[in-house]
């Protein structure tokens, strides 16, 4: 379990949305600009539209900024059993129905699902109420959680 490596693709898959919403808030910026889009009458607003549209993204794109260095600054450190999960902690669980899932928990940024050992890692932010849940956990606690007044159970199998 190389949680260093699973860094490096969160780097790298925060750098790719960092370009494509930097691209986005650009092409907002042109048309929020453009000749052709300045109202003509108090209804026109595409220009108008095209502005709330470019600061949105810009926005977006220093929250991605954000993210990229809380993930270069922060420390992998290795599971501690007598301090349970935190930050950093890559975990696998299991529900009722036997399925299995690891989480990898960042600081920041999270909300995507990469491949690394040939398995499917879930990454997510420490304030997602998951993460939330498990700070603290050990290996053989039981996490329960309420999701759209569902209520989830989970084991922790194994921490690293």
């Amino acid at each position: 379990m190389d949680k260093s490596l699973l860094r490096q693709q969160v780097l790298e898959r925060l750098a790719e949305d960092l370009l494509r919403v930097e691209q986005a808030a650009q092409t907002a910026h042109e048309a929020a600009t453009h000749e052709e889009n300045i109202a003509e009458n108090k209804y026109d607003t595409l220009g108008l539209e095209a502005a709330y549209l470019a600061t949105g993204q810009a926005r977006r794109a220093d929250a991605i900024r954000q993210a990229i260095v809380s993930w270069r600054s922060f420390s992998l450190a290795l599971y501690n059993p007598s301090q349970g999960i935190q930050l950093g902690a890559l975990i696998v669980l299991v529900d009722a129905d036997d399925k299995q899932q690891r989480l990898f928990i960042g600081p920041e940024g999270g909300n995507m699902t990469l491949s690394c050992d040939g398995e499917l890692t879930q990454v997510i932010s420490s304030q997602a109420p998951l993460a939330r849940a498990l700070l603290g956990k050990f290996e053989g606690d039981e996490v329960s959680l309420e999701v759209a007044s569902v209520r989830r159970e989970f084991e922790v199998l194994k921490v690293y």
